[in-house]
């Protein structure tokens, strides 16, 4: 498969310069994006996004072949032409995305509000090759700005550690054309690398993953008889409580009458961040460790409002950015990611003795009905382990010797109410079978 990845130079020396050039590219696509949606009719008529970005060329630029219908040249006096063709494709990705939210919501009975199409962009420009970008050497490049009311070629340092760091780790691909982005008041260049990676059909270890609130989360490596080989519970204590402390000053200034606390919240954003990305990377590195081809993890899906005492953790609780974080990382070391259902992975005791009962001064903490204490995160995640490998090895049977398998272990009928327990069941039933 193709993974993409992308990384960040740093420009040196300069701060405001290029805020003209961000300002006017953003203007054009609001200009464009407009254009787009009322021709849309005769733009989806073509097949292609060539053609369509063509046709809407044909629309906006004059020359002395065309006759434009709308005054772009007039209004956006010598922009580049790359960089319009960029905003083009882009402001036609996102009317289609409207357009299609729109028949979508449609088709639902018109529940809710309708989308709307936006008009202000957080959009930033791809500077193409030769016409915007120029290389002089390792650590210098040329960009094409707008300037005092004029597109001009500036000259600008990159930050030797980044270069150095590109070119150690992804020396061996071709770069693509830059974004030019901002992050607070630096500038940076943004590279993106394509690469081919060949993922590992093995199973002999896998890697099961339960992500949560009071701990970040915790990891098990499953061999697929339900041998456990390796735990580990992941939690960053220092950030957390420094989370912690900004959200109680945000709560206190709130109480005091403060309507709006951005560099308060700007903080515990910050360490929520961090805490995400740590996680990513203890969840890959707790896999190389143990040798894991598969990373498995449970499908969350939490719509719809939070309710209780914790419904700020749930709001800040960034599951989604943790999984899509650890699926980058482990593509990119040729591991799989799989998902399996959530539904009773903390409710049912591993060891098949039912459901558990969670402590009300330490959740971390449950009660199995035979009256045993185990850890909440370590019972779940031997769960998920197990559901993975009874999922994988009931595909691989034939339709006879699953029927004759789940007629001796009922429970796997079932997989929303599997654990531990069935898993090792069901290996020694397939070994019954072969012997």
């Amino acid at each position: 498969m193709q993974v993409v990845t992308s990384y960040k130079v740093k420009i040196k020396d300069y701060n405001n310069i290029f805020d003209d050039t961000l300002l006017i590219y953003r203007s054009v696509l609001s200009y464009i994006v407009n254009v787009v949606d009322v021709e849309w009719d005769d733009i989806s008529a073509f097949s292609s996004l060539q053609q369509q970005q063509r046709f809407v060329e044909k629309l906006i630029h004059n020359t002395s072949r065309n006759i434009a219908k709308y005054d772009f040249n007039g209004i956006f006096h010598k922009f580049p032409s790359y960089l319009r063709r960029s905003a083009i494709s882009e402001a036609i990705g996102k009317v289609k995305s409207f357009r299609s939210n729109l028949e979508r919501w449609v088709s639902d009975g018109k529940q809710g509000k309708p989308p709307r199409l936006q008009n202000l962009h957080n959009a930033y420009p791809a500077l193409f090759r030769d016409n915007m970008y120029l290389r002089d050497d390792d650590y210098t490049a040329r960009l094409k700005i707008y300037h005092k009311n004029d597109w001009v070629w500036l000259t600008v340092r990159l930050r030797k550690s980044d270069v150095d760091y590109i070119k150690r780790y992804k020396g061996h691909l071709k770069e693509s054309a830059p974004t030019l982005e901002r992050r607070g008041k630096r500038w940076f260049l943004r590279f993106a690398f394509t690469e081919k990676v060949d993922l590992s059909d093995k199973q002999e270890v896998i890697t099961a993953v339960d992500l949560g609130i009071n701990n970040a989360a915790t990891c098990v490596a499953m061999l697929p008889d339900g041998t456990i080989t390796g735990r580990k519970i992941i939690r960053f204590p220092v950030e957390q409580d420094r989370m912690e402390h900004k959200l109680n000053d945000i709560k206190k200034a709130q109480q005091n009458g403060a309507k709006s606390t951005p560099r308060l919240w700007s903080y515990a954003n910050n360490y929520n961040r961090t805490i995400s990305e740590k996680t990513a990377k203890a969840i890959v590195d707790f896999a190389i460790t143990h040798g894991s081809n598969v990373i498995v993890m449970e499908h969350l899906d939490m719509q719809g409002k939070k309710r209780g005492s914790k419904k700020q953790k749930l709001h800040l609780w960034r599951k989604k950015a943790v999984i899509e974080m650890v699926t980058r990382k482990a593509h990119l070391l040729g591991m799989r990611i799989s998902t399996v259902c959530a539904w009773n992975t903390s409710k049912l005791a591993f060891d098949g003795s039912g459901k558990v009962e969670r402590d009300d001064n330490n959740y971390s903490m449950c009660t199995f009905t035979t009256g045993k204490r185990y850890h909440s995160d370590l019972n779940a995640s031997y769960n998920i382990g197990a559901r993975y490998y009874i999922r994988e090895n009931l595909k691989s049977l034939s339709e006879t010797v699953r029927f004759e398998v789940e007629a001796k272990v009922p429970q796997l009928s079932r997989r929303t109410t599997c654990t531990l327990s069935d898993l090792i069941s069901l290996d020694a039933e397939l070994k019954h079978i072969v012997a």
